[in-house]
């Protein structure tokens, strides 16, 4: 769906609403790929276009764990918007992860109870 403002260009500006999200690994490891897979599902599911995935693995750069001092892994970071969140786990449970990013669910509920 295109933007009918006058402005649209046809390059999409950078919008402050986008995610920007980091995901920490260390290799292919089942905890790993459950990680990036259940990411990608909930970030299709509850920001529908509007995020960045960097998926970073820390066996082949180590030094970046310094930068968003990582001391797990999977750890997901979550860098815009601000401030700066940290989720550690492979993401399968949708609503912690949800809150853990405070991301309301698309159907307007956290928790049950």
């Amino acid at each position: 769906m295109m933007d009918a403002s006058p402005h649209n260009d046809m390059t999409p500006e950078p919008r402050p609403e986008n995610w920007l999200l980091r995901l920490y690994i260390a290799g292919q490891t089942p905890k790993s790929l459950a990680a990036i897979s259940n990411l990608h599902r909930i970030c299709e599911q509850h920001l529908a276009g509007k995020f960045e995935i960097e998926v970073i693995d820390l066996l082949r750069t180590p030094e970046l764990a310094e930068a968003d001092k990582i001391i797990a892994i999977p750890t997901l970071v979550r860098r815009l918007p601000e401030p700066l969140r940290k989720i550690i786990g492979d993401l399968s449970n949708t609503e912690k992860t949800l809150v853990g990013l405070q991301l309301e669910p698309k159907h307007g509920h956290l928790l049950d109870g």
